[in-house]
């Protein structure tokens, strides 16, 4: 018997399909999760299209295309699909980035048509935690930013950003994007940070969260304090708010040149659990 597949914008109506998708891997989904159930499917809240791959009928893989190009429980035969409308489409979005081997796949047939990257970062390691070790102290010093205290993350938050991407987050349009998701998560109560003489010296976000797992992001020490530990109890401190308060399943990825912040997180907990990958534009 052939199988009948096809590709197309995922409707509103079809929620609940595109939830038990994502949460076949909640935490490596964990980021587009979130954003759909706070947003659902509608394209302008959501920031981008969800694309559906089809097999008989059935949702079986699904394709963020927004600011990112996000590859989600994507078998071989719907990333060929997703490369297609995205080639036929045009590049739109600023980097492309998922699970290693989908992303890879992805990237493979886009590469000839987008290519060159700026930059491409083939393994970011995946890692996950329940618990703190009962030897780790949390900061008592790191608290939530407070909707008033703006002027104090922005600035952390624009040179982790920059240090991090190699480009600007306030290049384009002047900010407002990156502004907007900035307070966001300042008025979500996910932002957190150790504030010393009206300076941050240590910040992280809990950028996403479902009822499954949240993803940390944004971990950022000031140059000057670096090789104090402050990373290690500051995630501490951020990892009792995430366990307590949001997930029981916390996670984050990190790119496998970076040996002191992958030595800190798993000080604190983390194990190595898969690989993204990131294409830079």
């Amino acid at each position: 018997m052939l199988t009948t597949t096809s590709t197309r914008v995922v409707e509103p109506a079809e929620l609940d399909d595109v939830l038990a998708v994502l949460d076949r891997e909640p935490v490596n989904n964990a980021f587009i999760a979130s954003r759909v159930r706070n947003a659902g499917l509608d394209a302008l809240r959501l920031g981008g299209e969800m694309w559906g791959w089809y097999q008989r009928g059935r949702l079986v893989s699904l394709c963020y295309a927004g600011a990112n190009l996000v590859p989600l429980c994507a078998e071989p035969e719907a990333v060929r699909a997703f490369a297609e409308r995205a080639r036929r489409q045009g590049r739109r979005c600023s980097s492309i980035v998922g699970p290693s081997e989908s992303t890879a796949a992805l990237w493979s047939y886009l590469e000839p048509h987008w290519g060159p990257a700026r930059e491409v970062r083939p393994r970011q390691p995946l890692m996950v935690t329940r618990e703190i070790p009962h030897d780790v102290r949390p900061d008592p010093l790191v608290r939530r930013i407070r909707k008033d205290e703006m002027e104090l993350v922005l600035p952390a938050c624009v040179e982790m950003f920059t240090e991090e991407v190699g480009v600007s987050p306030l290049a384009g349009d002047g900010g407002l994007v990156y502004q907007s998701r900035v307070a966001e998560l300042v008025g979500s109560g996910r932002s957190f940070a150790r504030v010393e003489n009206r300076r941050i010296v240590f910040k992280a976000e809990i950028g996403a969260a479902t009822p499954h797992a949240c993803q940390i992001q944004g971990v950022w020490v000031t140059p000057e304090r670096r090789g104090e530990g402050l990373s290690v109890s500051g995630m501490a401190a951020v990892l009792r708010y995430a366990i307590n308060e949001v997930a029981p399943l916390v996670s984050l990825y990190v790119n496998d040149f970076n040996h002191a912040a992958r030595a800190s997180y798993r000080r604190v907990g983390f194990r190595e659990v898969g690989s993204f990958m990131s294409v830079l534009f």
